[in-house]
């Protein structure tokens, strides 16, 4: 049967051929000698129809853990948060869902303001001057702004904390090796940053300090007197920052960041097995014309209608390649809108109730832990992540708590082997206290 959906009759082949000037699609392949052409039939499975396939692959889908039949205390970088359900309906339209670049202002208007008032919310919550219209997501973000902190510095050192992502920190390795940077890691004391070896490592070719915040175990890092270390030496401080805490703590901004990155998966954004999600980039206004990526500007036009456009576009295919700040193209404007709707729907009171019941939930359970007999570590104040240390496998725990309808927590000892048998534990506000009671039982219960 011919599918409906892929119409190509034998006519319309033969037709091409004939365009093309060839007899039969093997002719295609002449190029190829006949003594190395396959001619035995390929060890794949039969063909499905659709109905099976459909079933076949839903069954397989079915195998996975997720967060909708199990309770996810998992973290460490991707978050199970509310979303609000205007979210996928705004999301879902085809003025949305359908557009890429908006080139064309005077047709691109829905698209150029939607993206506006990303990078206002997320100025607002960062503190800083100028935001971009988002990234591919927060490691490359964060790896864009050693790229930018060098060429702005002529400095080819970043020194990066252990506290970063793992991950991020792999992304900036990839990218320094590129622009031939070097990149050193500063060890951590107790989940913080190790300041005197920051101190020590911090000399007249450090082009940037890369330091996040909450950190990857999810403490607060002291930034003001990790700002008053880097700019002692003229180095660049980067913070990289989950945003939704940012709804609460101090921005970086205020602190005295000069470029602030992150991931907005935390707003209107599943996790959908690690992406694709959003990456946010905000820096000072001095620094507005090195922003990588796409930047949209307000303005008015003859009838005095307030109006959008992309601006500053430093980009490699509008200026020559050598004066390019950033290969980036791109951005995720569709996961960008997701973030600002939420933000939106949630509004300012909202995002801080949000980030105030993931401070109180996570408290609650660390304590819980603790009265279930768990050992936690770190001491530090700390955001809606925290460690525990438990007497055997964190692997072997997260396979018997799956069996019970729980996610476990991250296996710090994948990243950091001194942090063999650590677990980092993610609380959220979608967490109900019943949840949480019963998670603290099944973790004691199984040391």
């Amino acid at each position: 049967m011919k599918h409906r959906y892929l119409p190509t009759t034998d006519q319309d082949r033969k037709e091409m051929l004939e365009t093309i000037g060839v007899k039969s699609v093997q002719e295609l392949f002449e190029d190829i000698p006949e003594s190395i052409r396959f001619k035995g039939v390929l060890n794949v499975e039969k063909q499905l129809f659709e109905p099976e396939l459909i079933r076949y692959m839903s069954k397989l889908a079915s195998k996975n853990a997720n967060t909708q039949e199990n309770v996810s205390f998992l973290g460490a970088g991707v978050y199970d948060h509310a979303i609000p359900s205007v979210v996928d309906h705004v999301i879902r339209r085809s003025e949305f869902y359908t557009a890429y670049t908006p080139y064309q202002p005077e047709i691109s208007q829905g698209e150029l303001q939607a993206i506006f008032e990303f990078q206002t919310m997320i100025s607002e919550l960062t503190g800083m001057e100028v935001a971009n219209s988002s990234m591919y997501d927060g490691p490359t973000a964060l790896a864009e702004a050693g790229l930018l902190s060098a060429g702005q510095t002529k400095k080819k050192k970043i020194i990066v904390s252990k506290a970063v992502h793992p991950e991020a920190r792999a992304v900036i390795d990839t990218y320094a090796r590129g622009q031939h940077l070097s990149v050193t890691e500063v060890d951590t004391v107790d989940g913080l940053t190790d300041l005197d070896k920051l101190q020590s490592e911090i000399d007249e070719n450090t082009a940037c300090v890369m330091i996040q915040y909450p950190n990857f175990f999810g403490q607060l890092e002291p930034l003001p007197e990790i700002e008053k270390l880097v700019h002692e030496q003229k180095a660049m401080f980067v913070v990289s920052s989950n945003p939704l805490a940012l709804g609460r703590l101090t921005p970086p901004g205020e602190m005295g960041a000069d470029i602030v990155v992150g991931d907005c998966q935390p707003f209107g954004i599943p996790a959908q097995f690690g992406g694709p999600h959003c990456g946010y980039f905000a820096v000072t206004k001095k620094l507005m014309r090195k922003v990588p990526g796409r930047l949209i500007g307000q303005t008015t036009d003859d009838e005095g209608q307030r109006g959008f456009v992309l601006t500053l576009q430093a980009r490699e295919q509008h200026i020559r390649r050598d004066k390019a700040t950033s290969n980036i193209c791109s951005n995720q404007a569709l996961n960008a809108l997701a973030s600002s709707v939420a933000m939106s729907a949630l509004g300012k009171e909202g995002v801080r109730k949000m980030a105030e019941q993931n401070i109180k939930k996570a408290h609650y359970a660390k304590a819980q832990l603790k009265k279930a007999g768990i050992e936690t570590v770190f001491d530090g104040v700390y955001f809606n992540e925290f460690v525990v240390k438990l007497n055997g496998s964190v692997k072997e725990l997260n396979r018997k708590l799956i069996q019970k309808g729980f996610i476990g927590g991250y296996d710090l000892g994948r990243d950091y082997p001194e942090l063999a048998n650590h677990m980092l534990i993610a609380v959220t506000e979608n967490r109900t206290k019943d949840e949480i009671d019963a998670f603290a039982e099944e973790v004691g219960g199984a040391q």
